[in-house]
């Protein structure tokens, strides 16, 4: 009887070690995922605090963009009221295939133009420009010559006749945009 009471007591303290072996084991598995829970929290905080400073840094240079660019704006129109001819850097189409192209000169600085014509069939070339006033002056082999704003109608030519946007040279000398 004896070793069965000791078989009994062996069998209640292997059961008992087994049983606080599991409690063990599930309190190490709350623990765990309690602790889990802690990590994800303060990873979506960190996340959105993240996203927050984010938002407010892009706001912040936005804003700086616009305030820059309010300046600049500023800054243009008192360092450079605007030249006229300006508006006509471009291309410009004339009769028969004739042609100019205005083109600023960044190298001569404001008011100064390259313009490059077909001014007649058989003539064309590269000229320097100087706006005065709302013309540009230039100069090439058949003489000094003035470019002025006007409509189709006075360019002397009827196929520009109904324009509204042209240049001209001289009477019969005409370049329209469109």
């Amino acid at each position: 009887m004896l070793k069965t009471s000791v078989a009994i007591i062996a069998l209640m303290v292997l059961a008992g070690c087994r049983q606080a072996a599991n409690d063990i084991g599930n309190q190490a598995n709350t623990t765990a995922a309690r602790l889990g829970n802690v990590a994800d929290t303060l990873a979506d905080r960190t996340d959105d605090w993240g996203d927050r400073a984010s938002n407010r840094i892009d706001a912040a240079a936005d804003a700086d963009k616009a305030r820059i660019g309010r300046l600049n704006d500023r800054m243009g129109k008192l360092a450079d009221p605007g030249i006229p001819t300006d508006r006509w850097v471009g291309r410009w189409r004339g009769v028969e295939g004739l042609n100019l192209v205005i083109a600023r000169d960044a190298a001569k600085g404001a008011g100064h133009y390259t313009l490059t014509q077909q001014y007649t069939l058989d003539d064309k070339g590269v000229f320097a420009g100087t706006a005065v006033g709302d013309v540009i002056q230039f100069h090439r082999p058949d003489g000094d010559q003035t470019l002025r704003e006007t409509d189709g109608a006075a360019t002397g030519l009827k196929y520009l006749a109904t324009k509204k946007e042209c240049l001209t040279v001289k009477p019969g000398e005409g370049y329209c945009r469109g």
